[in-house]
């Protein structure tokens, strides 16, 4: 019987009068690698804040490791928001210091592997980074955690298409070594479709489809193909 490390039921969440989710439902198996996929707007960055307590659903009930989300709770994700900043001034050893110090789980010799595979120094500080190497800086302090889940939020939005391979190299080998729950939210379909066990298809603040993307490929396609029959 698959174990679920995440159940939501009837998750209703609004900014005004607009829903971002709306009665809705959803169950991830643990230990998968699960895409959470949708347009713009469609509740993906909401569902993901709710899992950190950041964001709390107004009727609905979520369970995230067999708890409710908590501050308590956080310290068994490491979570990379969609809007993430470093002080310019930083620098990449003081990152790895910061992680050292307050981030449960943190691997300091872990982290300076990723990084070394990621192109990223010791001295470079942030303010002059390419958006690119500031990605791969908050993925690395990220990957760098050995907690149960990992979720990352369009970790590959903005950046240029070299980054984009390391970042997808680094998480292929981080998931090779480890078993985590990982959910990663992204439009870049075609580039990380061979990295994912689960799909989670959102639209207009509902689950539109969900199941194990071998399945899904089975039935309908690649997932590339699913998002464009059901978005386009």
């Amino acid at each position: 019987m698959t174990t679920m490390a995440i159940q939501g039921k009837g998750l209703v969440k609004r900014y005004g009068r607009r829903h971002a989710l709306n009665e809705f439902d959803i169950a991830i198996p643990e230990h998968a690698v699960t895409a959470i996929l949708g347009p713009n707007g469609s509740g993906k960055s909401t569902f993901m804040r709710m899992l950190t307590a950041l964001v709390r659903p107004e009727r609905g009930s979520l369970t995230v490791l067999g708890e409710r989300p908590s501050w308590q709770l956080n310290r068994k994700i490491a979570y990379l928001p969609d809007r993430a900043r470093w002080y310019e001034s930083q620098t990449v050893a003081e990152a790895v210091e910061w992680g050292t110090n307050l981030l449960p789980g943190f691997d300091p010799n872990r982290a300076w592997q990723i990084l070394e595979s990621l192109g990223l120094e010791a001295d470079m500080e942030v303010g002059g980074m390419s958006k690119g190497q500031e990605a791969r800086l908050m993925l690395a302090v990220c990957l760098a955690r050995d907690v149960p889940l990992l979720v990352l939020d369009e970790p590959f939005s903005g950046i240029d298409m070299i980054s984009r391979e390391r970042i997808i190299s680094a998480l292929i080998d981080n998931f090779s070594e480890r078993r985590q729950t990982v959910l990663i939210s992204t439009h870049e379909i075609a580039e990380t479709e061979s990295l994912f066990d689960y799909a989670v298809f959102i639209r207009d603040g509902h689950a539109a489809l969900s199941g194990y993307v071998e399945d899904l490929r089975a039935e309908r396609g690649s997932v590339q193909d699913i998002y464009r029959q059901l978005y386009m």
